[in-house]
């Protein structure tokens, strides 16, 4: 379990951090503004999951293998683009780079839920459903809302097709087939429940009702 777990946030820190570190590239941060952003994003989530379960210091900084993943993980997209500039207004990037972007934050979000519910539920005896789901979804958005905000963007889990919605609903799977069937298949399962509500999400257009100003 615990490799199995392990292998999960080293999955989920490079898809964070690469969402994290190309937003920064577009907003044209130095290579230090980059590797910030993408290490937030990708432990963002974590430390505020720490901190609420009263984890010091965070897992973050206890095991920074986390953060140096996360950091090579910048420093190597902010290299290819720095010696290629041409590659930001590329016909390929403009052709991929959204969806790149979609699956490095689907990844991460549904990863990172299931994550955090396994966290939890080590650190908490209780069988508290709503604690769970809440940490669940605390850590698979947190990282994302940090970057949005430090950023100066609009945060994505507010407006872009079914974010934080997907999360709980992958939460809410994780938990009910912990109980059934154990960690590992509830792991998974989360996780595919995540990545399938975003990828529907994302092709048929769903999006939450919202108002309109005229």
């Amino acid at each position: 379990m615990d490799i199995f777990t392990f292998i999960l946030e080293i999955i989920g820190t490079v898809a964070f951090a690469s969402s994290g570190a190309m937003l920064a590239i577009e907003k044209k941060m130095d290579i230090f503004g980059v590797n910030i952003l993408g290490a937030t994003t990708a432990v963002g989530g974590g430390i505020m999951r720490d901190v609420i379960l009263g984890v010091t210091p965070p897992t973050a900084f206890a095991q920074p293998v986390y953060i140096l993943f996360a950091i090579i993980t910048s420093t190597l997209l902010f290299a290819i683009v720095y010696t290629n500039p041409d590659i930001i207004h590329s016909k390929i990037k403009n052709k991929f780079y959204d969806k790149v972007m979609l699956w490095c934050d689907t990844v991460g979000l549904g990863i990172f839920t299931v994550v955090g519910i396994q966290t939890a539920s080590r650190h908490v005896t209780d069988d508290n459903a709503f604690f769970f789901l809440f940490i669940g979804v605390l850590t698979g958005v947190g990282g994302g809302l940090m970057r949005d905000m430090m950023a100066g963007e609009e945060p994505y889990i507010f407006v872009k097709h079914i974010y934080a919605c997907a999360s709980i609903v992958g939460a809410i799977a994780c938990v009910w087939t912990y109980r059934l069937w154990g960690g590992v298949p509830a792991m998974v399962i989360g996780t595919i429940v995540v990545i399938l509500i975003r990828y529907l999400a994302a092709h048929y257009r769903w999006n939450l009702p919202r108002l309109r100003r005229e």
